[in-house]
């Protein structure tokens, strides 16, 4: 089991960059995929992007590729994610999730273990 704390969260305006982390608890960090996922206001929660356990795949929403990147750093049991080109429809609640035994799916089932989540609010 591991216990998961974002941080990272804040208001920005459209078009800057802002980086999430989230630490994790537990020596077997590096044995999960770790994932984000986000909550728009008034929306169910929906997949931004996933990583394996080793770092070396990832996948991600159509509506984030190519201005978000995760990364890991399993020395610092921390998860990462880049988000550049900030636009308001970003702005929700972004949690961290961990998942053991599977790849970087997209599926919120799939993932066992929930941080509390971040607010970002990105004004237009």
């Amino acid at each position: 089991q591991v216990q998961l704390v974002e941080s990272g969260g804040g208001l920005v305006q459209a078009g800057v960059s802002l980086r999430l982390s989230c630490a994790a608890s537990g020596r077997t960090f590096s044995t999960y995929t770790m994932g984000w996922f986000r909550q728009p206001p008034g929306k169910e929660r929906e997949f931004v992007a996933a990583i394996s356990w080793t770092g070396g795949r990832t996948s991600y929403a159509d509506s984030v590729k190519g201005r978000f990147t995760i990364s890991r750093d399993n020395a610092k049991n921390t998860v990462y994610l880049q988000m550049n080109s900030l636009k308001p429809e970003d702005t929700a609640v972004y949690y961290c999730a961990a998942a053991r035994g599977v790849a970087p799916v997209q599926y919120a089932s799939a993932y066992s273990n929930w941080g509390q989540g971040t607010q970002v609010t990105v004004s237009s």
